[in-house]
């Protein structure tokens, strides 16, 4: 019809729609797989690319790698460690030996035990945790223990060489030699029946007989204080102080030939043997004293060397 409009009428039936189920998940699921792929491509390109965006997981897994180094390294090292702390120890008993043969005491173990021991140190880096922490702090402990052992032994080996240097110099004023070539009693010494006034009385050295004239040497390095003749029984003498407490006296003399003073060394010739005093033939009477005590001679006389066979056993061992 002209004229007149056109209605037409559209009814629900009409309409054919399929609807789009899932768009949102579906729109979203593409966008994480995108998202995804595209990370990774990143980290790819990052990794053969010398970590050039900074990331830090190929530092992290060379630091793993480090970490796991370091840890068997400690781990090696505390075992040398504990070698050369066995080694030490060897090495402390042999110094024990060295300390008695300079007449030391002993490091006994309970001293050892005090001066080496003690807490364990506290591990530098507070942050480490679990395994490394446990595995530095008994490196440390070692090493702390290790540094203690070893300054005791200096200790120990530098007051052994004192000694050693100290007993060097002793040992050369000790009276220990014969003075005189000749026969004596080794029970000469104590009570006996005076062989002129016939009456028991304490001798208080040795009898060396030899006939007059005999050379009489020093039993020891010292210092003259006393040389000529005396008022009492024991005629011309000769007194060395060798120190340390140590004196020795040679009496009966016939000649003396050193002066109160005069420093002498263990061999040197200082007198002649006599009949001088009261005597009932010639001998040289010898005396040892010792902060004052006379002591019996023979106990100091070193395998009944005498002066003579003292210079030879010297003048070899100096070769």
């Amino acid at each position: 019809m002209r004229g007149k409009s056109r209605f037409f009428a559209i009814s629900d039936a009409s309409l054919d729609l399929k609807p789009i189920r899932f768009v949102r998940t579906k729109v979203i699921g593409s966008g994480l797989l995108v998202t995804i792929l595209s990370l990774g491509a990143l980290l790819l390109l990052n990794h053969f690319g010398g970590d050039f965006f900074g990331l830090g997981y190929d530092r992290m897994a060379a630091l793993d790698d480090e970490n796991r180094v370091l840890k068997i390294s400690i781990r090696e090292l505390s075992e040398k460690i504990k070698a050369a702390e066995t080694t030490l120890g060897k090495l402390a008993d042999e110094g024990n030996d060295l300390r008695l043969a300079a007449d030391l005491h002993r490091i006994d173990d309970d001293t050892r035990a005090a001066s080496v021991g003690g807490s364990l140190p506290t591990v530098s880096n507070a942050f480490l945790t679990g395994e490394a922490a446990e595995v530095l702090s008994n490196a440390q402990s070692l090493i702390s223990r290790l540094t203690r052992e070893v300054r005791l032994q200096q200790s120990s080996y530098e007051e052994i060489a004192r000694r050693m240097e100290y007993n060097k110099v002793f040992f050369s004023h000790l009276p220990a030699i014969k003075p005189m070539g000749g026969v004596y009693s080794i029970n000469g010494f104590g009570m006996r029946l005076h062989p002129v006034l016939r009456v028991y009385k304490p001798h208080t050295g040795v009898d060396i007989i030899a006939d007059v004239g005999t050379s009489v040497y020093a039993a020891g390095d010292g210092t003259v204080r006393f040389a000529g003749r005396t008022q009492g029984g024991y005629g011309i003498v000769v007194d060395i102080d060798h120190g340390y407490g140590y004196a020795s006296l040679y009496a009966h003399l016939s000649q003396v030939l050193v002066r109160p003073g005069q420093s002498v060394k263990r061999g040197q010739l200082i007198a002649k043997s006599g009949r001088t005093g009261l005597v009932s033939g010639p001998h040289l009477h010898y005396e040892v004293r010792r902060s004052g005590t006379r002591m019996n001679p023979v106990d100091y006389f070193f395998d009944d060397v005498d002066a003579a066979r003292y210079r030879t056993l010297l003048a070899n061992a100096t070769r």
